[in-house]
């Protein structure tokens, strides 16, 4: 049976501050606690309301389904919720292809763009500090077990990019059509956020601005899914180098 503290803790976790302060975040769902149980990353106790997982029993509590509704975010409760402790970020290898977020505020948008990175084999993705938060619980879900796989690291962008020497592509309405482009194997493929695309301070640091062309007959969409785009993008990057 889950104590007042129990639920307290778990719940707390839906906020970030409280994720920072713990190092703990949640994951719902047989699949995506499986995903995470396969990985390096620590498991701290895993709540089901059947024994399915092949865990240490003292890191397994088996809960009713009325209990697991008070924890889980979802508003249909699938079976389990798991929290694990936020692993260390590791060193970004500046040797291959990285894709960067300037400002991404939709959980559901990083989540993809994870899973993105993760079919793609970006092994590194770095967000700036005013990107949402990447165990958000709505990015783990949206994720879909692709956290585990990709690096993602919060940094101060500007300065990352100031002292990076390999060339930095950025996406704006305006550009060179990224299907025209000889785009290399490495580089900083900067996404920006999704009212306002790349800010002011960071479009000053890109080498090379690539667009996606509008090809309908009106041309009248403003503007494309800051997830869609990335998608396209890495695409086109990665169809040289098959």
């Amino acid at each position: 049976m889950l104590s007042k503290n129990q639920i307290k803790l778990i719940k707390s976790l839906t906020q970030k501050k409280f994720r920072e302060q713990h190092g703990l975040f949640t994951v719902e769902g047989v699949k995506g606690i499986t995903e995470f149980l396969n990985s390096k990353i620590e498991l701290q106790h895993i709540y089901t309301i059947t024994s399915i997982f092949d865990t240490d029993e003292s890191r397994t509590t088996v809960i009713s389904e009325a209990e697991l509704k008070k924890i889980s975010q979802l508003k249909s409760p699938n079976t389990a919720l798991a929290i694990f402790k936020i692993p260390v970020s590791k060193p970004i290898e500046d040797s291959k292809l990285i894709i960067a977020l300037d400002a991404v505020r939709d959980p559901g948008n990083l989540g993809t763009i994870i899973r993105l990175c993760d079919w793609f084999g970006v092994k590194d993705l770095i967000c700036s500090k005013t990107t949402v938060d990447c165990y958000n619980t709505k990015v783990v879900q949206a994720s879909m077990g692709s956290l585990t796989r990709v690096n993602v690291s919060y940094i101060e962008l500007e300065d990352f990019l100031k002292a990076s020497k390999i060339e930095k592509f950025g996406t704006f309405l305006e550009g060179e059509s990224i299907y025209e482009s000889v785009l290399p194997e490495e580089g900083i493929l900067i996404l920006g956020n999704e009212a306002n695309g790349i800010s002011k301070t960071i479009e000053t640091l890109v080498d090379t601005k690539l667009t996606i062309p509008r090809f309908g007959n009106l041309k009248a969409t403003e503007s494309l899914n800051v997830a869609t785009a990335t998608s396209i993008c890495l695409s086109e990057f990665k169809r040289s180098f098959i």
